[in-house]
C-alpha cells in the first residue's frame, strides 16, 4: 500500500489591543497587551489549525470558524484546534509532526515554550518531541518589528491511517 503523507502550511497574524489577554499556544502570556480578534486571538494555534486544514484539503479556519458567527466570540483557540483535529481525524488522518515559528519582538517567548507544547501535544495526541516551537523576532522591521502585533507560521505532516480508514467503512 503507498504511503500516504501531506503536508500543510499556515499563517496567521494579529494586532496588539490594549485590555485584551495575551494566549499563544493555549497559554496565557503575562504581557501589557493581547491580540485582537474574534476569538482570543492565538495565533500560534490557528497558524497550526489552518496547516492541518489545508493538509487535509479541508479549506482553512475562517471557512469553518467565521468571526461573523456570534458563537465564537472570545472562543479559546484550543477549542478550535481540537475541533480542526477531529475533522481531520474523520478524514482519516493522523498528525506526524508540527514545526512552527512565532515572530514577536516581545514579549520573550521561550520560557512559554514547553507549556505550549504540552497543551499542543494533548490535543492532537502526539509527543511533545514531535512539536518544534520557535520564536524569533523580525529585527524591528515591518509592523511586527515595529511592536504592532504577532506572527505566527505552522507546518505539518499527516498521515493516513488506514486501521481509521478501514473502520470507517464498516
Amino acid at each position: 500500500m503507498k504511503p500516504d503523507f501531506r503536508t500543510g502550511l499556515g499563517y496567521d497574524v494579529h494586532r496588539f489591543a490594549r485590555n485584551r489577554t495575551l494566549v499563544l499556544g493555549g497559554v496565557i502570556i503575562p504581557f501589557e497587551m493581547g491580540l485582537e480578534g474574534h476569538s482570543d486571538a492565538d495565533v500560534l494555534l490557528h497558524a497550526l489549525a489552518d496547516a492541518l486544514l489545508g493538509a487535509a484539503s479541508l479549506g482553512d479556519i475562517g471557512q469553518h470558524f467565521p468571526n461573523s458567527d456570534e458563537s465564537l466570540k472570545g472562543a479559546k483557540s484550543t477549542l478550535i484546534l481540537a475541533a480542526v483535529f477531529e475533522m481531520v481525524v474523520k478524514k482519516g488522518y493522523l498528525v506526524g509532526n508540527v514545526d512552527a515559528v512565532i515572530i514577536a519582538e516581545e514579549p520573550k517567548m521561550s520560557p512559554h515554550i514547553p507549556v505550549m507544547k504540552e497543551k499542543i501535544s494533548r490535543i492532537l495526541l502526539i509527543p511533545e518531541d514531535a512539536i518544534s516551537i520557535k520564536a524569533t523576532t523580525n529585527e524591528t522591521m515591518g509592523f511586527v518589528g515595529r511592536k504592532e502585533g504577532i506572527a505566527a507560521l505552522a507546518n505539518v505532516l499527516i498521515y493516513r491511517d488506514h486501521g481509521a480508514v478501514a473502520s470507517n467503512h464498516q
